[in-house]
């Protein structure tokens, strides 16, 4: 069944609207009509089998019939991935599999070895946002992964609290027995050149856990690829 997004604030009783993005795809693309049946998630966590009634030119109308189970459950381990932007595609693949591997929310950082700059990261959120919304639908998620504005790395280590928060270091870290998330965690994924030495320094007198994964050195989207899928194995309901 098509799945289409339509927040909370877009459902009325038993009415839903779907806003123009959504309706030109359902229109034009999949050529959908009145009474064909669609599912519609919120992006809160609650998905809806549908029927179409009306398609207009900016909006369309659909009738509620029941509320279903989403196809892929949320885990129960919330993970905040704070991963330095990366120039290009490849942090379009980051936050595309950050959805199907269930991260709750996605910072982008700004780290010194960095590429790409906060306010050039700023300019590229909404596509961003669009991404992770279109990984969302086809991986059967009813939740939204949040994506925040991008965010210095000094400032995100300034805002650490007693949530778990784990940087993840080619160097100067211990293994992953050092971990203890409870029920949530924040991991903190560098630039390809590595993280500063002040920033290592800065992260430690934070309290923050450096990890180093056996010593292996990655390109910095497989680590938060790989990093992300290994938190949910041991932490979360990839097992």
């Amino acid at each position: 069944m098509r799945r289409f997004y339509s927040p909370p604030a877009n459902f009325t009783g038993n009415l839903i609207t779907l806003d123009t993005d959504e309706t030109r795809h359902l229109r034009d693309v999949l050529r959908l009509k009145p009474t064909d049946e669609v599912s519609v998630f919120d992006g809160t966590g609650r998905e809806y089998k549908c029927t179409i009634t009306s398609i207009g030119k900016k909006h369309s109308e659909l009738a509620l019939t029941e509320e279903t189970t989403p196809a892929s459950p949320e885990s129960p381990f919330e993970i905040t991935l704070a991963s330095t932007v990366l120039n290009g595609e490849k942090y379009d693949l980051i936050i595309q599999k950050s959805v199907e591997l269930g991260v709750a929310k996605l910072i982008p950082l700004q780290t010194i070895r960095g590429d790409v700059k906060t306010k050039d990261a700023a300019k590229r959120l909404e596509r961003w946002r669009r991404i992770a919304m279109e990984a969302t639908k086809q991986c059967g998620r009813a939740r939204l992964m949040a994506i925040a504005e991008p965010t210095a790395f000094d400032a995100l280590i300034a805002d650490v609290n007693d949530e778990s928060v784990v940087m993840f270091s080619e160097r100067n870290g211990t293994d992953f027995t050092a971990i203890d998330p409870g029920k949530k965690i924040t991991a903190l994924i560098g630039p390809k050149g590595g993280w500063d030495d002040s920033e290592l320094d800065l992260a430690r007198k934070s309290g923050v856990t450096i990890v180093t994964l056996g010593g292996r050195i990655m390109r910095a989207e497989t680590a938060a690829i790989s990093l992300t899928t290994i938190l949910q194995h041991r932490f979360g309901d990839l097992n």
